[in-house]
């Protein structure tokens, strides 16, 4: 099977997703960072999926912004990692996170034939879930294992309900332009 990330959100989206969740939104950055698949569960929590079809994909995320907190000066100052009066780089004060913002789960879904249980050291974050898919038989086409249940974020909020909204104007929006990508395509 070729692997891409619409094969996986769909595997996932039906097979994990589908009664636990209210929407589910691909490529999204409502967050303020991207999420592959963003999915709003029946209590009005975020989680956030990413999709790797490679180990390098899945290594480098890492270092993408939704994974540090950036200190501002006195914060730095405050813990020590900024002496007052020195020269100030915003970027050189940064602080792992656990969870990206906003995001009550976060799970990676990657192929099964890629994964090695010597990438578990190298997740951003020991509070990932991870998901691994392999290609099925007969009416299901792909199968999902969960890895490792990825750890909820016990302080991040429940959205409000105009929060939810949106987010779901946001799917709306997409589904209609999936629709006009696949007329185009079939024209």
């Amino acid at each position: 099977m070729t692997w891409n990330e619409h094969t996986i959100a769909r595997a996932i989206s039906l097979q994990l997703l589908q009664r636990k969740c209210i929407v589910m939104v691909p490529n999204c950055s409502w967050t303020g960072h991207e999420c592959d698949v963003l999915a709003v569960t029946t209590d009005l929590r975020i989680i956030d999926i990413e999709v790797k079809i490679s180990r390098s994909d899945l290594k480098a995320d890492a270092g993408k912004d939704k994974w540090w907190h950036r200190l501002n000066y006195s914060q730095a100052v405050q813990a020590g990692r900024q002496q007052p009066g020195q020269p100030w780089d915003p970027y050189a004060h940064r602080m792992p996170r656990e969870w990206p913002r906003k995001v009550w789960k976060h799970y990676y879904a990657l192929p099964a034939d890629i994964w090695t249980d010597e990438l578990m050291a190298r997740l951003p974050s020991p509070r990932s879930g991870v998901l691994l898919l392999r290609e099925g038989r007969g009416t299901v086409p792909v199968v999902v294992e969960c890895r490792r249940r990825a750890t909820p974020d016990k302080d991040a909020a429940k959205l409000t309900a105009e929060q939810a909204v949106d987010i779901a104007r946001l799917a709306n929006l997409r589904m209609w332009d999936a629709y006009m990508q696949r007329d185009r395509a079939t024209a």
